[in-house]
């Protein structure tokens, strides 16, 4: 994090309101990246306007998708509506019109060169997030006790949006994950 007592105390309001730390690193980036564009000036003198600028160069100038708009404009959101308080009101802001790309799939080869380049623990990981469907976050914050080796399922437990969600889990998995938890 930064040295700024501003962003710090942003940071604190933050994790005071119980918001993840993705959530935090995420409003901070926005946060410090507004303040630049405007040659770091007090957020507190600036107001709509200036936030409706830094939204259109986002959109216009870095031509971002409107999901990461969408970010930067909840990260100015809660500096405004919540840490300031002095609310934006309706900024009569447009996002940016990009059209959605479809997503990159791995060919089978692909994915089985990069099976062949794992070993271990690196490869099991790499399995439950390809055969499971699991987020880079969910795996790597699975319990023991969130795996059920004889049902052959996982258990999430507050994945994203702070749910729990159940998947499958590949029978291939049951042995190595078997070695893992006896090496643990």
């Amino acid at each position: 994090m930064s040295n700024s007592p501003f962003l710090h105390s942003i940071s604190r309001a933050m994790r005071m309101k119980g918001y993840s730390l993705r959530t935090e690193k995420t409003y901070l980036y926005w946060i410090r990246f507004y303040i630049r564009f405007h040659q770091l000036q007090q957020p507190d003198k600036l107001g709509p306007d200036e936030v409706k600028c830094f939204l259109s160069y986002l959109a216009n100038e870095r031509d971002v998708a409107i999901n990461t708009q969408k970010s930067a404009l909840n990260a100015l959101a809660f500096l405004y509506n919540q840490f300031l308080q002095k609310p934006l009101g309706n900024l009569g802001f447009k996002y940016a019109k990009r059209q959605r790309r479809l997503p990159v799939v791995l060919h089978a080869t692909e994915v089985q060169k990069i099976f062949d380049y794992l070993k271990g623990r690196n490869q099991s990981i790499f399995s439950i997030l390809y055969g499971s469907g699991l987020r880079i976050t969910e795996c790597l914050r699975l319990r023991i006790k969130g795996l059920d080796l004889q049902r052959y399922s996982i258990t999430v437990r507050d994945g994203k949006g702070n749910k729990d969600r159940t998947t499958l889990m590949s029978r291939s998995l049951e042995q190595p994950l078997r070695q893992i938890i006896e090496k643990v």
